[in-house]
Order: C-alpha cells, then sequence, then structure tokens
C-alpha cells in the first residue's frame, strides 16, 4: 500500500487543460441563463499560415489515399494491407498534434481535426487507427507526462515508431471507469508497479507499442485503505501483455480492436503518469480533447456518404424526372446539408475554444460529439435509403457507411453518458443557487437580504431575457431564438431544481431534455458565429446566400427542438414510460402482446 499523500511524482502533473473550477464555459454558462458571447465570437478562422499547412497536409494524403486507401477491400478483409499504416506514418500525420519539440508538427486543433475529419471521411477504420493512437493513445503523456516520459516517448510517436494505444474499459466498467478491477501494486523497494487486469475494446491493441493503462492503486489514507484510479505508461511487449483474438466487429473492420490482458506486468515507478489517484482525472481530460476529432469525422464522413447520394440522386430517374427533384427526397438533401453546416461550425467554434486555452471546453467537445456522431448514422441511413435496392447491397458504399458510422455514438463515451455529463455539469452551478437558498429559508429571519437578493434576481432574469450583441443583423431574428433558448432553459431548471432537488441526479429523462437543449443551443450558436463571420467574408448578405439560407434553416429547427425539450422538463409523460419500460423488463416481453398471441 502506498501513501495518499505520495504525489512526490517524477514531474508534476500538467494542470487541467480545461480547469471548469477556474475557466469560463458558454455551455455551462447557458444553464444560468447567460451568453458568453466573447467565447464563440470572432469566429475562429484559420489564418493564412494555417491555411498553407492544412493544404499541403491534404494534399499529400489525397495523393496517397488514391494510391493506398481502398474501403471496401480493407472492410471485406478486416485489415489493412501491408504498406498502408505504414504509408500514413511516412506523411508525417502521426505526429500532427504532438509538439515541434518532441519531433511533432504542432499542429493547432483547427489544422488536426481538419485531418481527422478528412482521414475519417476516406476511410473510417484507418482514421480509428489515426485517432486511437494520437487523438487518446499518447495524449495523456502529452498533457500529463513529466519531461522525461515526453522526451522518452513522443518523438517515436510522432513519427509512428512506436504506435500508442488507450486502455480503459473493462468488462465489469465502461463509462463508469470507477468500477474498473485492473490493479497496481507498488514493490517493497518502491521501484516498480505489478500491474494486473483485463481491458477490452482496446483500438490498435494488435499495433500497438505502447499503452496508457488505468488501474487502481491502494493507498493509505488517514489509516484506511482507498483505491485511487492511477494511470501508467506501458510497454506494450513486456512480460506479462498478452492479446486476445481480433473482435469481428459490425463496421470499421480493418482497425485492430482485441482484449488486452496484463498479468504481474512490470512497470517502472517512472512510467506511472501523473500522481496516484489522478487516472479518472487523466481519462476525463484524455477523451475531453478526443472527442473533437470523433465529431470532425462525423461530420466529414456524413459530407462523404452523402456525395454518393446526391450523384445518384441526379442520374436515377423515376416517373421520367430524377428522384432528386422530389421534395421528400430534397428535404433529406437539405436537412443533411443544414446539419452538416452546423456540425462543421460547432466543431471549428470548440476547436477554437482549445486552441485559444483559458476556457473550459469539456463540454463542447461532449456536444460536438453527440450532435455530429448521430448526424452521421442519419446520412448514412438516409443516403441507403435515397438509393434504394442497391443501397443494400454490398457492391455499393451505402451499408458499409451505416456499419461504420454506427459504432461512433459508442465511442468515446455513449451519447447517453455524454448527455448525462452535459446535464449534471450544467446542473452543478443552479443547483448551487438553489442549495444556497435552501439554507436561507431554514433561517428566514438572518437570512432576509439574502432571500431578497435571491428572488429579485430571479425576477430580473424572468422579465429580461440575454441578448447577442455581435451576431450581423441579418440573423436578428435567428438571435432573438437562441437567446429565447437560453432564457427558457435557464427558468426551467430552476424550476425543477426548486421541485425535485438533489433527486434530480437521479432523473435521467430530464436531464436528456436539458442535455438536448443545450446541444442546440451551442450548435445554433456556433451557427450564427459562423454565419456572421461568412456574410463579413463575403462583403455582405446576398454573396453568402447558400450560408446564410443553412442558418435560417438550422437556428429555427434547432429551436423547436429545444422548446420542446423545455417543456417537457415540466409538462412530460415520464411515469407511463417508466411503467412501461419497467413492465417489460419485468415480463420479458416488449409491452402487451399481439391480441392473436394471448
Amino acid at each position: 500500500m502506498t501513501s495518499v499523500d505520495s504525489h512526490d511524482s517524477h514531474g508534476s502533473a500538467q494542470p487541467h487543460i480545461a480547469a471548469p473550477d477556474i475557466n469560463p464555459s458558454f455551455t455551462k454558462s447557458v444553464f444560468l441563463g447567460e451568453i458568453r458571447e466573447e467565447l464563440v465570437f470572432p469566429f475562429p478562422a484559420l489564418s493564412a499560415d494555417e491555411s498553407e499547412t492544412l493544404r499541403a497536409i491534404l494534399d499529400a494524403f489525397h495523393a496517397y489515399a488514391k494510391e493506398r486507401i481502398d474501403s471496401a477491400k480493407f472492410d471485406h478483409e478486416g485489415q489493412f494491407p501491408p504498406g498502408v499504416r505504414e504509408g500514413l506514418h511516412e506523411l508525417g500525420v502521426m505526429g500532427l498534434s504532438i509538439p515541434e519539440a518532441y519531433g511533432g508538427f504542432g499542429a493547432s486543433a483547427k489544422v488536426y481535426n481538419r485531418v481527422f475529419g478528412e482521414i475519417g471521411a476516406t476511410d473510417p477504420a484507418l482514421c480509428v487507427y489515426f485517432g486511437a493512437h494520437q487523438s487518446i493513445g499518447c495524449k495523456g503523456i502529452m498533457l500529463f507526462g513529466s519531461e522525461e516520459q515526453k522526451q522518452k516517448y513522443l518523438p517515436r510517436c510522432a513519427t509512428g515508431e512506436v504506435v500508442a494505444g488507450f486502455c480503459l474499459t473493462e468488462p465489469g466498467s465502461g463509462s463508469d471507469a470507477q468500477a474498473m478491477k485492473t490493479h497496481a501494486v507498488l514493490s517493497d523497494d518502491g521501484t516498480h508497479y505489478l500491474l494486473s487486469g483485463t481491458k477490452i475494446w482496446i483500438s490498435n491493441a494488435g499495433y500497438a507499442d505502447v499503452f496508457t493503462v488505468f488501474a487502481k492503486v491502494t493507498v493509505d489514507a488517514g489509516g484506511k485503505a482507498k483505491d485511487r484510479v492511477t494511470a501508467f505508461i506501458v510497454d506494450a511487449h513486456a512480460a506479462g501483455v498478452t492479446l486476445g483474438k481480433r473482435e469481428e466487429k459490425m463496421g470499421i473492420k480493418a482497425s485492430d480492436t482485441r482484449a488486452v490482458f496484463f498479468d504481474k506486468v512490470h512497470v517502472p515507478v517512472e512510467d506511472r503518469l501523473g500522481a496516484v489517484g489522478q487516472g479518472f482525472h487523466i481519462a476525463l481530460e484524455v477523451l475531453n480533447s478526443g472527442r473533437l476529432g470523433l465529431a470532425t469525422a462525423s461530420a466529414f464522413g456524413a459530407r462523404r456518404i452523402m456525395r454518393e447520394a446526391l450523384a445518384y440522386a441526379k442520374q436515377r430517374e423515376q416517373f421520367g424526372r430524377s428522384i432528386g427533384s422530389f421534395e421528400m427526397i430534397q428535404r433529406k438533401l437539405a436537412t443533411n446539408a443544414v446539419e452538416c453546416y452546423a456540425a462543421d461550425s460547432a466543431a471549428l467554434v470548440a476547436a477554437g475554444m482549445v486552441d485559444r486555452g483559458g476556457i473550459d471546453y469539456s463540454l463542447e467537445t461532449a456536444v460536438c460529439k453527440v450532435f455530429a456522431s448521430e448526424l452521421a448514422f442519419r446520412a448514412s441511413n438516409d443516403a441507403l435509403q435515397i438509393a434504394g435496392g442497391i443501397g443494400y447491397s454490398k457492391e455499393f458504399p451505402y451499408e458499409q457507411a451505416v456499419r461504420d458510422s454506427r459504432i461512433n455514438l459508442i465511442f468515446e463515451g455513449t451519447n447517453e453518458i455524454m448527455r448525462a455529463l452535459i446535464a449534471l455539469s450544467g446542473l452543478q452551478q443552479p443547483g448551487e443557487r438553489a442549495k444556497a437558498l435552501g439554507a436561507a429559508f431554514k433561517d428566514p429571519l438572518r437570512s432576509i437580504g439574502a432571500i431578497g437578493n435571491y428572488l429579485a434576481g430571479r425576477a430580473r432574469r424572468q422579465i429580461k431575457k440575454p441578448e447577442f450583441k455581435n451576431v450581423h443583423p441579418a440573423l436578428e431574428r435567428e438571435a432573438d431564438l437562441v437567446a429565447t433558448a437560453v432564457h427558457d432553459l435557464a427558468l426551467g431548471v430552476e424550476d425543477a431544481l426548486i421541485r425535485h432537488g438533489k433527486g434530480i441526479i437521479e432523473m435521467q429523462f430530464l436531464q436528456e431534455r436539458m442535455a438536448n437543449a443545450a446541444i442546440d443551443i451551442f450548435v445554433a450558436t456556433a451557427v450564427l458565429s459562423r454565419t456572421t463571420w461568412e456574410i463579413e467574408r463575403a462583403g455582405g448578405v446576398e454573396a453568402a446566400t447558400a450560408q446564410v439560407d443553412c442558418a435560417r434553416v438550422f437556428v429555427p429547427m434547432a429551436y423547436r427542438r429545444a422548446r420542446r425539450n423545455i417543456r417537457g422538463l415540466r409538462r412530460n409523460q415520464d411515469a407511463r414510460v417508466q411503467a412501461i419500460a419497467v413492465a417489460s423488463l419485468e415480463s420479458g416481453e416488449l409491452g402487451p402482446k399481439a391480441p392473436q398471441d394471448e
């Protein structure tokens, strides 16, 4: 057992990249009825140098992809042919986000995620290889590693000589990382740990040379033994590390996914990542940044498969005209177009937050991941539907797109967990206000001032809603809709807290509605920011008609969804929904049987 105070690490951990207790958050402020406009305006456009760099990287990748990437073949064979991974290494992109000081490219989040999106649109399985290595595999070393650890691992990760993986999920713990069983025991002489346990669904397992592994370490906390989640850098080829068979998956088949088993693996103490007990924090931080790449890849994947659908809709004729001329098909095309515009906008605004620093972007990356992953799956299904019968055939790319895109709703935190994260994190500050009010009412004579100030503030919030000041005048109506949604969400949250108190922690029906409203608010705000910039860049509204049309369709659509969710905080059928679900679980039947089966 080690002491809980053993924080004399070989290098102090890096500060929290988002620092939510210190730095401002746009989405958390929305729950208070505030619009932190300065966090999303001006729109974070690429600089001239970034644009030039990005174009050079994309040109090189396109040439490589034309020669080496055959996504249908990768899917059919369930693996990458020789030379495919090595060709990606030769492009230098395996170190795209690694700082130049450690042999990487040092790309901004805006550039990195754009490249991520291009790889994802070209082949999702290869994108998983790229992302598992850089977005999560070696990300912990970049953010929290000591100088010695960075010098030891990052230069080789940057070239692809060392491929990284991320080992968090276990058979009994997925999103609930605190339930993990993997354990690391410090040796008597304090020189190494013996790490044992099982990790599952590990991307890059068969390729990896190094893993970031999370395990519990028992510490002495005031005379009591406590387990603390801790991160380790583990040699994937060390004695005691064995791999399970390649998983046979629904999609991204060429991605090497396996279980990894650790049996008393010798891990030098200098390869502990951060302090004892800091592992959960490190895992959350790594995933916070990793979700943005997944969002961008999803959005670009949606664009790629819809390009196939657009070409088919133009040439396929029925009843003497192209099917693209039919309004039900046009609705699918237009809806996906405006939502791709929105997803791109949100991802770039979030990437701008990452690049600026000093902003808590944890909820924004979760929002982007949820919105874009669900868009990609819908777009793939819509594209298949537009293609009709051929869409169901393996000879065409549609069915593979449906299979490949489905995992994104699960990767790096399921979308259900992301919604709970958004809601519960957003509820923290409003909950503290409500708690303070409750305490004041227990001793009202001594707390008249506090109660009066609270109620006066609430009254002001009910009368006056927030306003946008940086949105282009042409988008005034759309900005007012978003401001109304912010105001209504804050009042709905406050009402729910007053009615349910801390019981709201278990009320996921309400949490889901709050999160859905917050998602639409952030994405719509990103659209306002981008479209304002597009108008200014083009020199006027008429010159930016396509972008303005997207904003004028998307924002009201997002507002209507948000409004329904906010109204549902008070008026809903949650009790009936729960009763049906509980009855189905108890009976094992999905609701009442058909009459002919009774």
